[in-house]
């Protein structure tokens, strides 16, 4: 996911650019791509923060974006996902072109307020409102609750235009399975034949979230109208405002 600039993030000082090394790409859906890189002198990362990427072309132009990290922390090693914009200046690059093999300059992690990390001392459920590509940096943190083994219960509400635009389906399907994830498609345009298409609301709220009183930690991203409705729901249903994190995000020209 692209990140547009959002006042109050926390960057916990100055980083190095680094040099990241493509080690494999698997694609999404149609326009999202996932680049696992290897990044040496890459400290990790908590669940949640996001990097700079610097492409440089011959002739000297380089061009920067934010971008969230789609993996569990791990020393050396991360991955990203991002969706491809036709007119962008770096998505078309890393969604469509990079290779296995090929460089770009990495700093990071960056971010220090809209992280979640698994803790064996707490037993406090993890609510995740997703709204298309907002999904990536959540995933970093249902990640990290897997390699954690942790048994506290997750709970993610994602909403997309169609079936074909959910990212990472076969491992979510696969999750909720095998842990304590439950997870609530929405689709906005299109849906699966007999289920008709719909959005966020009060309904989904009430069947889909944790009630207030068990008291969650609460994470939401996506699109800026996707958040403030997701947030004003929640709100409603009688989640405290302040307890309710969020990132937004927009054109950025990636």
């Amino acid at each position: 996911m692209a990140r547009a600039a959002v006042p109050g993030r926390l960057i916990s000082g100055p980083r190095p650019w680094l040099v990241a090394t493509i080690k494999s790409v698997a694609d999404e859906t149609a326009a999202a791509r996932t680049l696992m890189v290897d990044v040496p002198g890459w400290p990790g990362h908590l669940p949640g923060q996001h990097a700079d990427v610097r492409l440089t072309a011959e002739d000297g132009y380089s061009a920067q974006r934010s971008y969230s990290i789609a993996s569990a922390p791990e020393p050396g090693r991360l991955a990203f996902t991002v969706q491809r914009l036709d007119d962008g200046e770096v998505s078309p690059y890393l969604a469509g072109i990079a290779e296995p093999g090929d460089q770009f300059d990495l700093r990071g992690p960056i971010g220090g307020w809209f992280t979640w990390s698994p803790s064996p001392e707490s037993a406090q459920p993890l609510l995740l409102l997703a709204g298309g590509s907002g999904v990536v940096p959540l995933m970093s943190m249902i990640r990290a609750h897997g390699a954690a083994k942790s048994e506290v219960p997750v709970g993610l509400i994602y909403s997309v235009r169609s079936p074909s635009d959910v990212i990472y389906a076969p491992e979510l399907s696969e999750r909720s399975l095998s842990s304590p994830l439950f997870s609530t498609l929405l689709y906005t345009r299109s849906a699966h034949r007999g289920v008709p298409p719909g959005r966020i609301n009060a309904a989904v709220i009430a069947a889909s979230a944790f009630p207030p009183d068990s008291n969650p930690a609460i994470f939401v991203c996506g699109p800026s109208g996707f958040v403030e409705a997701a947030t004003s729901l929640l709100v409603e249903a009688g989640h405290p405002a302040p307890a309710i994190k969020t990132e937004r995000f927009g054109p950025t020209g990636t």
